[in-house]
């Protein structure tokens, strides 16, 4: 493993030494196999591939100063792939078999979790898809399930340093009643013309407002957005969100460090009035933002006054990774060591 420059790695896929892998036939599961191909055989008329039968998870594990390897929220990762099968009716993955198979993946690459303080940590990414030759929109029989990993750097290449975002009112990522909470393929299909315009323009992401009144924030692309006033830690509730474990883990370490916690509604003109601003996510854990420009109604909200990012922000960030790394102690139960 000399080969990798773990401190040089983009958040990106590189080939790993095992997968693991589950059928859904008859009604059940299959024992987890494991795998050293990246490929996988599927029919051409798969539902996945003609009705979007396909959900996704992303998670961690962090090798500590002690050199344990754990994993963050993994349970919460199960149960949030189990809301997305209801979503689009596929069959669940009972949290046993996929805390399992997480494990198992976990395991048998573990010369490719990054060292401590290299700032890389071993992405796992589940994969469920419908499997059945079908032509005629209903769901699938037989499903797969699959896990890899893949060692990352940052989401950004800027690592914890602020970025402007932008509101693009002319797209949306998802309906109020459709897939939004839901960690399914088509969302981020739908948000990938507005993303690349943003980038091209300077951006690191899409602020989305409400699709149905335009008037409140829903979330950043890939990651829930926060704003931070009077020891006040916000973030926005609607229908069409895709509930981040990294901001729920926010919520709470922002709760015990004494700050009040509302999720509700937030209004586009609230912004203006927000100390500190952020996108949250597995990928990022916390993306600070400099500035918001809407566009379209010539208007820019500014944070980070001195281009650092803001104190909230940055204690919630720090602990949130000590958590993860072992260096503080995970009183809420978060962490698997792997043994």
């Amino acid at each position: 493993m000399d080969t990798i420059n773990w401190s040089e790695l983009s958040f990106g896929y590189m080939k790993t030494d095992y997968n693991v892998r589950s059928y859904y036939r008859d009604g059940k599961w299959s024992d987890p196999e494991i795998e050293s191909s990246e490929m996988i055989s599927l029919h051409m008329a798969a539902t996945c591939l003609h009705y979007g039968q396909e959900a996704f998870e992303g998670l961690k594990a962090f090798r500590g100063k002690d050199g344990k390897v754990r994993i963050f929220r993994m349970r919460d990762n199960a149960l949030r792939l189990q809301s997305s099968s209801r979503g689009i009716m596929m069959a669940e993955v009972p949290v046993e078999l996929f805390e399992e198979m997480v494990l198992t993946a976990v395991k048998k690459n573990m010369r490719f979790v990054p060292p401590y303080e290299s700032g890389a940590s071993l992405y796992i990414r589940p994969l469920l898809i419908g499997t059945s030759a079908q032509v005629g929109v209903k769901p699938s029989k037989e499903y797969m399930f699959l896990i890899f990993v893949t060692p990352v750097g940052p989401y950004f290449k800027e690592g914890f340093q602020p970025t402007p975002m932008v509101i693009m009112r002319e797209y949306d990522r998802a309906a109020p009643l459709g897939t939004g909470t839901y960690k399914v393929g088509g969302n981020y299909a739908a948000s990938l013309v507005s993303g690349e315009k943003a980038h091209e323009m300077g951006y690191s992401a899409v602020i989305y407002l409400d699709a149905k009144e335009k008037k409140y924030i829903d979330e950043c692309g890939p990651a829930n957005f926060f704003g931070v006033k009077n020891n006040t830690y916000i973030t926005p509730e609607s229908t069409s969100i895709l509930p981040s474990i990294t901001n729920k883990s926010l919520m709470q370490l922002a709760e015990d460090m004494g700050m009040k916690v509302e999720r509700r509604r937030v209004p586009e003109e609230e912004l203006a009035t927000f100390e500190e601003a952020g996108a949250c996510g597995t990928a990022a854990v916390i993306s600070p933002i400099l500035r918001i420009d809407d566009i379209s109604e010539n208007k820019s909200y500014y944070y980070c006054k001195d281009g650092k990012a803001g104190p909230i922000s940055e204690k919630l960030y720090h602990k949130l990774r000590a958590i993860q790394y072992g260096d503080e102690p995970d009183v809420h139960g978060w962490v698997t060591v792997v043994e």
